[in-house]
């Protein structure tokens, strides 16, 4: 396998699935261990990856892999520089006012396309469709059940700085997310990429009639 793709895959792996021992990423890309390890050393010559050892049973500890901060930086915000210039503008011309209305307008035409794409689905299927437009918008996103829980959960955020510079962003999602799965279900964030988490992650509930 080409140098380049091999560690191009392993690096997604480690974005989209969090810290990973060798072994695990070599069953999951299908590759052998050896290969994984070459790669992994490879990377972290390069600054991209790192490990931390763990004690998770009996036996010596195992080695988790994650990405450096440089190897975030390889799956980059959009137009980052020209989004955050434009937020600056749109305060100095508009105030903070006028910020909030631009969102709000972003806020209803999100929903409205959100809206049509889930007609007649379930919540489950909901929620696995949000994620496949979320993915398309570049957030990577999944839609999990864990222990029971419904998860709709995003590895990457594209608007990072964005949202950083304005947290509205944040909550105008969670208010879309809210309303496009329906009445009678409430979205709680419990993972937050710009607060210092690997993910955004939130819990879908449905309330009780």
């Amino acid at each position: 396998m080409n140098q380049d793709r091999a560690a191009d895959r392993l690096l997604y792996a480690l974005k989209s699935g969090g810290p990973q021992t060798a072994a695990g990423m070599a069953e999951q890309l299908e590759v052998t261990p050896v290969a994984i390890r070459q790669t992994l050393e490879r990377l972290e010559a390069e600054g991209l990856v790192e490990y931390e050892d763990r004690r998770v049973s009996v036996g010596r500890p195992k080695r988790f892999w994650h990405l450096t901060g440089a190897g975030h930086a390889r799956f980059p915000d959009r137009h980052s520089a020209l989004t955050l210039e434009l937020i600056n503008a749109a305060t100095a011309i508009f105030g903070e006012e006028g910020l909030d209305r631009l969102i709000s307008h972003r806020e209803a035409r999100t929903l409205k396309s959100y809206g049509e794409a889930m007609v007649g689905l379930t919540l489950a299927q909901k929620v696995a469709r949000l994620a496949e437009l979320r993915s398309a918008e570049g957030y990577m996103a999944e839609a999990r059940d864990e222990d029971g829980q419904l998860l709709l959960v995003e590895n990457h955020c594209p608007i990072c700085i964005a949202a950083t510079r304005c947290q509205n962003f944040c909550r105008s999602e969670l208010a879309i997310f809210e309303a496009a799965l329906g009445p009678g279900v409430a979205v709680e964030r419990i993972d937050h990429i710009v607060s210092g988490a690997r993910r955004c992650a939130y819990r879908i509930i449905e309330k009780a009639a």
